[in-house]
């Protein structure tokens, strides 16, 4: 693999986030100067604790508004494009951020210069999907090309570390709810993947020559269904709770009224997004389009998922794990 020596300025945008912190550490690491693109930069300033003193540095800027963009990404010699939205709230539309902000962002990139521009998509993005979410993630896919085409395109799973938005949501759900619900029951499957890996991804890929143009697809080393990721969960919170199979109609009509609340649990495009598994396809594995590809070994799920779900346990930590709940999980039909 043909690589670039880290140097010059990079600008991150929507690095403050879950998996945007990660990657700014990282490549702080590598040596390079950071720009931390977000709407609010006065609520980013522990971004600043990431790298060396000086190394990186929040400023203000909007997807949905391109010269906010220009003056963020002036003199960058890569762009990171990591907005996107789990659900629609205010002006944040799925069209806006996924589509018309992958566009605003690399015609940034490509007018000021810069030689490498990076777009954050998701595993599962598809034109032709029901849900906006993944489809609106591959229109950004393809606007991005057409202003960069070298664009280098990123597809996660889902992905697992100490502030994550998954395991931490249905340990905290567990904790209060006597049952968990298996969406179409339960058998979506999923490649959950350590936000360090996607790190050290991406990393890699702004150094690499070879890696311009192309679309890497990241999953961890192991493939689960939703029922055993609740499983997993129950088992690392000490809990028992029921499993409760919920068809997908059923599903849609709890999650109309889910959206409304102000983080929502569920909403009508997450149960359609259900439907489709979100693993790393054979030809992505075939093409060396993985992180084993970009030369990063994927870190397992288990144990270090395990240490940060200590706290929903009905003792924290001092909770010796199977010594008190002996069955964790419970079917119901």
């Amino acid at each position: 693999m043909i690589t670039r020596t880290p140097h010059g300025l990079v600008t991150v945008i929507g690095g403050s986030g879950f998996i945007g912190r990660h990657v700014v550490r990282e490549l702080a690491r590598s040596g390079w100067r950071i720009r931390v693109a977000v709407r609010r930069p006065h609520l980013a300033h522990e971004v600043r604790t990431l790298g060396a003193v000086g190394q990186i540095h929040p400023v203000q800027a909007n997807v949905r508004h391109p010269e906010s963009l220009l003056r963020a990404c002036d003199g960058s010699d890569v762009v990171i494009n990591l907005v996107g939205i789990l659900y629609p709230s205010g002006r944040q539309r799925f069209a806006a951020v996924h589509e018309f902000g992958a566009r605003a962002a690399a015609r940034t990139a490509r007018t000021v210069g810069a030689h490498t521009f990076v777009q954050f998509s998701a595993l599962g993005a598809d034109p032709e999907s029901p849900s906006q979410y993944a489809a609106t993630k591959a229109a950004g896919e393809v606007v991005a090309r057409e202003e960069f085409p070298e664009t280098i395109i990123i597809r996660p799973s889902i992905a697992f570390g100490p502030e994550d938005n998954f395991f931490n949501r249905f340990a905290a759900l567990a904790r209060i709810s006597p049952a968990l619900p298996l969406v179409g029951g339960g058998h979506t499957r999923f490649q959950p993947v350590f936000v360090g890996d996607i790190a050290d991804a991406v990393a890699v890929a702004v150094r690499s020559e070879e890696a311009a143009g192309r679309t890497y697809e990241l999953g961890g080393p192991e493939v689960f269904t939703f029922r055993e990721l609740m499983e997993f969960v129950l088992r690392a919170t000490d809990r028992r709770r029921l499993l409760i199979p919920v068809p997908y109609p059923v599903a849609t009509l709890m999650a109309y009224f889910l959206q409304w609340l102000p983080r929502p649990l569920l909403t009508p495009d997450q149960v359609r997004l259900l439907r489709y598994d979100n693993v790393v396809s054979e030809a992505a594995q075939r093409e060396q389009r993985t992180l084993e590809g970009l030369g990063v070994t994927p870190h397992g799920m288990e144990a270090i998922v395990m240490e940060y779900l200590e706290q929903y346990r009905p003792f924290g930590q001092f909770t010796q794990p199977g010594t008190e709940h002996a069955e964790h999980a419970e079917q119901a039909e």
